[in-house]
Order: C-alpha cells, then sequence, then structure tokens
C-alpha cells in the first residue's frame, strides 16, 4: 500500500500533506478573511489540527475547542492503540443495556453474559464465518457500533442475527470483498488522506518485531477489541521521512483551549482529554463528560456540555476550574 501511494504521487504532494501544513492552511483562510483570529471546534482527529492551530499561531487564535481528544497534535501509535482500551470502557454501556432487554435480543441478562455472548460469537465466527463475518469483523463492527447510543439497536440486531446464523440478514462490511466499484470516491480519498496525515507527521517503527511484540501486548491486555491496532501498518514502510517534527504543544499563550471529553469514548479515551490539558497547562480546562459514544458536544445529548461549549463559544466565559457534567 506504500509502494501504490508512491507511485501514484506524479506531483510530489503526498509529503506536504500533514497536520502543520493543514495548520498553516487555516491561517491562510483567516488572512484571507481579514480576520484577527481564529475561532476553531474540531472533533477526534480535528482536536489534534486545532491543538497545532493554537501552538502554532497562539496570539491568533480566538476560541478553541477540541472535543474527543487524541492527547498530542498528531496520531501516533500510542494513539492508535488507544482504541483498544476505548471499546474496554465503553463496551459496558452497550452490555448494560443490551442486558436490559435481553428479552428483545437474548443476548444476555447481565452485562457479564452479554461479554461472553461477544467473545462466544467471535469464536464462533472465527470457525464458521457468517455473511462476510468472522471474529475480527465482529470486533470492527462492534467497535464502531459503540460511537453513538443510537447505533446499539441496529448492532444488537446484528448479533442476534448473527448469532442465529442468519448470513442474509447479517451487514457485510465495506471492506470485506468490497469491489473498486463499491468504494465511493469520498471514502477512498478520506482514508488516503489519514494515512499520509498519519504517516507523513512523525517517523513510525520499522522493525516489523516491533508490532509483533505489540499485537501480543494488546491481545491479552484488550480481549474485547484484539490486536488490530498494534498490527503493522503502511507507516511502518512509507517511503518519505517526516519533512518536519510533530508540533510541539505550546503552552505560552492565552486560556483559551477548551477540552471536551466523554469518559468513555470508544476511539478516544478519557486519557487523550487529560493528556491535552497537561500540555497545554494554564492555557486550557478540561470538560469531563460522564456519558460514552465519540463526540460530546452537538453530538451528544448532556445539557450541561451543551450549555458550558456554548456559553464559551458565544460568550467567552471559560469554565474557572476543571469541571464533570454528570450523567443525564
Amino acid at each position: 500500500m506504500a509502494q501504490q501511494c508512491a507511485r501514484h504521487d506524479r506531483d510530489g504532494l503526498l509529503r506536504h500533506v500533514t497536520t502543520a501544513n493543514t495548520a498553516r492552511d487555516l491561517d491562510r483562510i483567516r488572512a484571507a478573511l481579514g480576520e484577527e483570529k481564529t475561532s476553531y471546534l474540531g472533533y477526534s482527529y480535528g482536536t489534534a489540527l486545532g491543538a497545532a492551530y493554537a501552538s502554532m499561531f497562539p496570539e491568533r487564535s480566538d476560541r478553541i475547542v477540541l472535543d474527543s481528544n487524541i492527547g498530542d497534535t498528531h496520531l501516533d501509535r500510542d494513539g492508535l492503540r488507544r482504541y483498544a482500551l476505548g471499546m474496554e470502557q465503553s463496551f459496558p454501556d452497550f452490555a448494560t443495556w443490551a442486558a436490559a432487554r435481553h428479552d428483545s435480543y437474548g443476548l444476555g441478562r447481565t452485562p457479564a453474559q452479554v461479554r461472553r455472548t461477544f467473545f462466544t460469537l467471535a469464536e464462533r465466527l472465527d470457525k464458521a464465518p457468517v455473511g462476510g463475518f468472522d471474529g475480527s469483523l465482529l470486533r470492527q463492527y462492534t467497535f464502531g457500533n459503540l460511537f453513538k447510543r443510537t447505533q446499539y439497536p441496529k448492532l444488537a440486531q446484528q448479533w442476534q442475527a448473527l448469532a442465529g446464523g442468519n448470513g442474509t440478514a447479517a451487514r457485510r462490511p465495506l471492506s470485506q470483498n468490497a469491489t473498486a466499484d463499491e468504494v465511493p470516491a469520498s471514502f477512498d480519498n478520506s482514508l488516503s488522506v489519514f494515512l499520509a496525515v498519519t504517516c507523513n507527521d512523525i517517523k513510525w517503527p520499522t522493525n516489523v518485531d516491533t508490532y509483533r511484540r505489540g499485537v501480543a501486548e494488546d491481545r491479552g491486555r484488550y480481549p474485547l477489541f484484539g490486536a488490530a491496532t498494534a498490527n503493522v501498518t503502511p507507516c511502518a514502510f512509507w517511503p518519505y521521512a517526516p519533512a518536519e517534527p510533530p508540533v510541539a504543544v505550546n503552552d505560552d499563550g492565552p486560556r483559551n483551549v477548551l477540552l471536551v471529553q466523554n469518559l468513555r469514548d470508544p476511539a478516544t479515551p478519557h486519557d487523550g482529554g487529560k493528556m491535552l490539558r497537561q500540555k497545554f497547562a494554564a492555557r486550557s480546562r478540561l470538560l469531563s463528560v460522564d456519558d460514552g459514544g465519540h463526540g460530546a458536544y452537538v453530538l451528544g445529548d448532556n445539557s450541561c456540555a451543551l450549555n458550558t461549549t456554548t456559553r464559551y463559544l458565544v460568550e467567552g466565559t471559560m469554565p474557572a476550574k476543571d469541571t464533570l457534567c454528570p450523567a443525564v
């Protein structure tokens, strides 16, 4: 895959697709609009971009909100492996939900039973896939449907169909046996950009044994998600060295960075918010939300998180201290 990217890089653009360069582009937009400062709201990887912008151009940053933080200005191997931690922390919300609806879905009467159902189903699918699903794809599908509570019914129905051996009811993931005609151009482009930015921002390990050790560690440490994000990626074989070091978080600037983070986020665990809080130091405040899912502001429904964040964006009122929004 890395060789394919290099082969199609006919204009020499690929190595310049980085978080730092995207932050520079944002500042060019600010200048073109004739604005003195930029306010910014970013989710997930957007938190890395926002943290980079606020670090590179602190005096040009106005109100910065970073929701569902990956923990730095770039995604590194540790950040990628935190997906597995996030699934362990967020899965109990689904297990509790499913257990309360055992009469509808038959997945277990207690959260512990629902968890056992998952492992039993994964083992069975590894031996005899159903509708394109093996155990690895079950993990991928389950992880993706922990992002929002509104997806829980679809996830429970999928488990139910797979447990019954109903291949026609199983939803085949896009990546499983998809032809080129079935992959939307926007999907292909977003994956290409994600890969370029991730591989260009930092130098990734090139020793395959490093990844083998990580796989063994995460397989035992995070049995729900498994070792997928500890495994080798195209970044290990990337044809370009980073053009510059990753952007260092700059704690010298205005106190204008509000970090918003669910306590149980499958993709960006709460640790990511705590990491950026420590790095931005006095420039930031951490708004923790007792909720699950990926995205707390707008994408969530916690009134405390919505009101606190909106108040900051509209009025510029930053919380005086780190705050925990209780569950609703």
